[in-house]
C-alpha cells in the first residue's frame, strides 16, 4: 500500500473510531425508546383485562426488545391466562413469560379481602383512592396474610392503609408495601 492509500485507511479508520460511540448510543437510545413504547403498551392492556381488580396485582418487566415477563399474584386462573393471551396479541411482543401465582381459593380470605377493601376505603382521606377508576391500592390476601401494594400520595396515607389492615380480625399480618409518590 502506497504512502496515499495509507493515508485514506487512516482517515476512514479516524471516522469510523470517532462515530462508533454515536452509533452505539444511537442503538441504546433506540432501544430505550421502543422499550418505553412498549411497556406504555403492556400498562394499558393490563390495566383494562375485565377481570382485574384491586384484589390482583399483576406487574411486568421487558427483556430484551419484545420480551415481556409478567409476575403478580391473581384470584382467579381466567386473569393469568387473560394477561398472557392479550399481550402476544400485542405486534411488538415476541414472547411472554407467564410466572403470575395463582391464589389459593378461600372463603376466609375472601372475607378478610372484603373487610381489608371496607377498613381500608372508608377511612378519612384514603375513601379518594376508593373512588379513581382504577384504584392504586391492592389488597393482595393469602392464607390470612395481607400484602398491601400499589401508589399513595403520602407517607400519612400509607401508614392509615397499613394501621386499617392491621385492625382487621383474623389476619396473621400485614406487610405495607405501598410506595409513596415523589
Amino acid at each position: 500500500m502506497n504512502a496515499r492509500g495509507k493515508l485514506i485507511a487512516g482517515a476512514v479508520l479516524s471516522v469510523s473510531l470517532c462515530l462508533a460511540p454515536f452509533c452505539l448510543s444511537q442503538s441504546t437510545q433506540d432501544k430505550k425508546t421502543q422499550q418505553s413504547r412498549l411497556a406504555e403498551e403492556v400498562r394499558h392492556e393490563l390495566v383494562m383485562l375485565p377481570n382485574y381488580s384491586l384484589f390482583d396485582i399483576i406487574e411486568f418487566q421487558i427483556a430484551g426488545v419484545d420480551t415481556v415477563v409478567l409476575s403478580g399474584q391473581v384470584t382467579r386462573p381466567i386473569l393469568k391466562s387473560e394477561a398472557e393471551n392479550v399481550l402476544r396479541k400485542l405486534e411488538r411482543v415476541g414472547k411472554v413469560e407467564n410466572k403470575i401465582e395463582v391464589l389459593p381459593v378461600s372463603p376466609q380470605d375472601d372475607r378478610i379481602r372484603v373487610a381489608a377493601y371496607r377498613a381500608i376505603f372508608s377511612k378519612p382521606g384514603l375513601d379518594r383512592y376508593g373512588q379513581m377508576a382504577i384504584p392504586p391500592i391492592h389488597i393482595i390476601v393469602k392464607n390470612g396474610r395481607i400484602t398491601l401494594v400499589g401508589n399513595v400520595e403520602n407517607q400519612t396515607d400509607k401508614d392509615l392503609a397499613g394501621l386499617a389492615a392491621q385492625g382487621i380480625p383474623g389476619t396473621f399480618g400485614v406487610t405495607n408495601n405501598l410506595i409513596v409518590k415523589k
